[in-house]
C-alpha cells in the first residue's frame, strides 16, 4: 500500500538522498506501522515527539497500529521556543 513519510526539522537528515524535501511517498505492507517506518529510517524513537497521521495526534500506544493505504505520516522532534 501507499503512504507518505515526512520527517520535520532535525529530523529531516534520517530521509533518504531522493526525498522530494520532507518527504518520502512509499510503497508498504499493510502491517507496516507508525513505528516500523521510524525503525526503517533509524529515528530514534524517543525523537518522534509529534507524530501525526492526517492531520490527526497519534498518542503514543497507537504508533504500533498499522497505517492505512493513502495515509501521510508526519513527524517532529521535540522543540523549545521562547
Amino acid at each position: 500500500m501507499k503512504v507518505t513519510f515526512k520527517l520535520f526539522a532535525t529530523l529531516m537528515k534520517y530521509l533518504p538522498p531522493d526525498a522530494n524535501g520532507h518527504e518520502v511517498p512509499m510503497d508498504v505492507d499493510e502491517s507496516t506501522s507508525a513505528f516500523d517506518l521510524l525503525d526503517h529510517f533509524n529515528v530514534p524513537r524517543e525523537m518522534a515527539h509529534l507524530v501525526l497521521v492526517n492531520g490527526v495526534y497519534l498518542q503514543p500506544e497507537e504508533r504500533t497500529l498499522p497505517l492505512k493505504e493513502n495515509d501521510v505520516l508526519a513527524i517532529w522532534p521535540p522543540v523549545a521556543g521562547g
